[in-house]
């Protein structure tokens, strides 16, 4: 059995911090990055496409997708799922709907 060079960094329940809008939250190794903002008081970090209305955790388990972020410049990551190694740059995700052609349309293109 191996041992790593610096354990405390690895060990269960060392602290990690990520940055989000300009602010760093600290948290324990193993919590999401949605424990972390959640812990921190931040109960929205993405806006929906029609409405603009905030939205955070709603599932919990990865399968509703409400609670997407950009990680290091990686769109669609679930912070439900989504446990930091520390230092990450967590930004707020928000998407405009397609433009709609055609008869139907409500907007302009």
């Amino acid at each position: 059995m191996t041992t790593s060079s610096t354990p405390s960094a690895r060990e269960p329940g060392a602290e990690v911090q990520i940055q989000f809008e300009g602010h760093r939250y600290a948290g324990v190794r193993g919590q999401t990055v949605a424990g972390i903002l959640l812990a921190n008081g931040v109960r929205a970090w993405r806006t929906t496409s029609a409405g603009e209305r905030p939205r955070g955790a709603f599932c919990g388990i990865g399968v509703c997708f409400d609670c997407l972020v950009t990680v290091d410049g990686h769109r669609d990551v679930r912070a439900c799922l989504r446990r930091p190694e520390g230092g990450e740059l967590v930004t707020r995700q928000h998407d405009l709907l397609p433009c709609r052609q055609g008869k139907d349309a409500d907007n302009d293109c």
